[in-house]
């Protein structure tokens, strides 16, 4: 199942991305090909690192460009674009090519994750759609692996459908999370479209059906015999839920040859009440049933929970991850970054007051720098097609203290972009949910710093720059002043 079976989502755009459209095509200049970058300024929470997610849709996005009558006939209603121009759209496809980190690769502020090269109206109109896929997926993976770092091995669940900020937020961010490490969701429809693996027992509303907590629980232990969670915090936890779940471990399950699988708590002092029910449990030989808390988990919660002893087997957490709640916005931008002029690229750089808002110009390459332990030191931005020579010391710099004289020594060196779409086309095959999950785990198992991935005061991780590049950058920058 794709997004793209069921509707058409070419109209997911800001306006004035069709007002720049026309306006282009009036003037003449709509088969101008120019290059687009997507970068992000900072990590989300204070974070030493982000996870590129969203890849695959905005792929399937591309592949299904194209304007329908009914997207004609609104845009004619509005009474601004010419009827050239909307002749035009009639037959519209993306024609350009993309290059982009593969999906979940570890990335960090500033660097081209994304990059269009594309005829000027192609290259404009898919602006919205695809910061949409980053920044949301991205935002969310994100999340979702802090609060897995921070459960220490424990499981983590997405229990955040009902809190998304809508359907698509709940689906596709259900898909982030198995990215950025949850084993798997309450969300049915995500685990029908991505094969995320799905759990689920019961609300309070089945043991407020019946007519007291022993007969629910009975009951439910009775249908789902091989798998029982049984949700104790209808009423009282410690008075009356764990002894009824008792009851029903020794009485219903056991008789069957079965065991209680695990207890959900859904509220109160989630550290304090775990401790005495796990003594409650091993007391009557339920050392097995496993302990499953929710109720506005994240990677502060669970650390404090954690920290006090609290007997947890796994954390179903909700509003926090799939909203992003302490850090709600990406923040991934789409900025031009050079214009075919006589058949090569001239640079475009954007000034402003900001610092952080000055854009990196022109077409460029960039790369990921590994010590001899395969531990990633930097990233790299050269020129595109500049030559990154690791077999000798190789002389960078650093634009934040430019005076300084570096080099990278015994390193090696990856090109983060490869190219996924030529000519309109898709050129690269779909990658598994698994696969991806997999390559993230990997990175932060084997190539980023420990030091990175603290939640407090991370280590930053450097972008630096080709001599070449970074002398391209000043020169425009110099050049700005006099305009």
């Amino acid at each position: 199942m794709k997004q793209s079976e069921t509707r058409n989502l070419t109209m997911m755009m800001d306006l004035y991305e069709m007002t720049m459209a026309n306006g282009y095509f009036n003037d003449q200049d709509k088969d101008t090909r120019v290059a687009f970058d997507v970068f992000y300024r900072s990590n989300p929470d204070g974070g030493g690192f982000a996870i590129f997610a969203g890849l695959e849709q905005i792929l399937e996005y591309i592949e299904n460009l194209h304007f329908d009558e009914e997207d004609i006939a609104y845009f004619r209603s509005l009474h601004i674009f010419t009827e050239d121009f909307l002749t035009y759209l009639k037959d519209f496809k993306f024609s350009g090519d993309i290059y982009a980190f593969r999906e979940g690769t570890i990335m960090y502020p500033n660097e081209p994750v994304i990059t269009v090269v594309a005829p000027l109206i192609d290259a404009q109109l898919i602006e919205t759609a695809l910061l949409a896929q980053v920044n949301h997926q991205s935002l969310i993976a994100t999340k979702t692996r802090r609060i897995v770092s921070a459960a220490e091995g424990r499981a983590v669940s997405d229990f955040g459908a009902r809190r998304a900020h809508n359907m698509d937020a709940a689906v596709y961010g259900a898909r982030a999370a198995y990215i950025g490490g949850a084993v798997g969701t309450a969300t049915v429809l995500a685990g029908q479209m991505f094969d995320i693996p799905v759990s689920g027992t019961m609300a309070h509303s089945w043991v407020m059906y019946y007519k007291d907590e022993y007969e629910a629980f009975k009951h439910y232990a009775e249908n789902y015999p091989d798998g029982t969670v049984l949700l104790v915090d209808t009423y009282d936890v410690i008075g009356s839920g764990i002894p009824n779940a008792i009851r029903v471990a020794k009485e219903v399950l056991e008789p069957m040859g079965k065991r209680l699988k695990g207890i959900r708590i859904d509220s109160g002092d989630l550290a304090y009440l775990s401790k005495k029910i796990r003594k409650m449990l091993d007391d009557v030989g339920l050392e097995d049933c496993k302990i499953v808390v929710s109720n506005s988990l994240d990677e502060y919660t669970i650390t404090s929970i954690l920290q006090q002893g609290g007997k947890i087997d796994s954390f179903g957490v909700g509003e926090r991850l799939i909203t992003a709640k302490s850090d709600p916005v990406f923040g991934a931008v789409y900025k031009i970054s050079a214009v075919e002029e006589n058949g090569t690229f001239a640079p475009r750089i954007k000034i402003s007051e900001n610092v952080e808002k000055i854009t990196n110009p022109g077409l460029k390459d960039v790369y990921r720098i590994y010590d001899e332990a395969g531990h990633s030191v930097a990233d790299l931005i050269t020129k595109a097609g500049e030559k990154v020579d690791m077999s000798v010391p190789y002389r960078y710099a650093d634009p934040e203290k430019p005076w300084k004289n570096r080099s990278f020594e015994n390193c090696t060196a990856k090109k983060l972009q490869q190219q996924v779409v030529k000519a309109g086309k898709r050129i690269v095959e779909p990658e598994t949910l698994e696969d991806i999950r997999a390559y993230v785990e990997k990175q932060l198992n084997t190539e980023v710093w420990e030091e990175e991935q603290r939640f407090e005061n991370p280590h930053e991780h450097y972008l630096d720059m080709s001599p070449a590049y970074y002398e391209m950058k000043m020169d425009m920058l110099h050049e700005s002043r006099t305009r």
